[in-house]
């Protein structure tokens, strides 16, 4: 079980972001985020976005660094992964 984030590249309100995720559960994203002090509503379906600022807090506090790519590919294979086709639809509770 493993909190990951990868490298902050996609730029959006005057900074630029990285993703936040499990590979594991839902629990252990939200339980991490709330650690860190990330409010819930910041949940974007599987992920937390993270800002630069915030990228070397989140691996102080146990997010493995890795590149976006192992990123989408854990997820994936942790079955936890939203596809982009029902990013269209409301967010679940969880």
């Amino acid at each position: 079980m493993t909190v990951l984030v990868d490298p902050p590249l996609w730029p959006r309100h005057g900074t630029v972001w990285g993703h936040l995720v499990s590979d594991a559960s839902y629990d252990e994203l939200h339980a991490f985020a709330a650690r860190a002090g990330i409010p819930r509503r910041a949940f974007d379906r599987d992920h937390y976005d993270v800002p630069v600022e915030r990228w070397d807090e989140m691996v102080e506090l146990g997010a493995v660094p890795v590149g976006t790519r192992e990123l989408v590919r854990r997820l994936r294979a942790s079955g936890l992964r939203v596809p982009g086709r029902d990013r269209r639809t409301p967010t679940p509770s969880d």
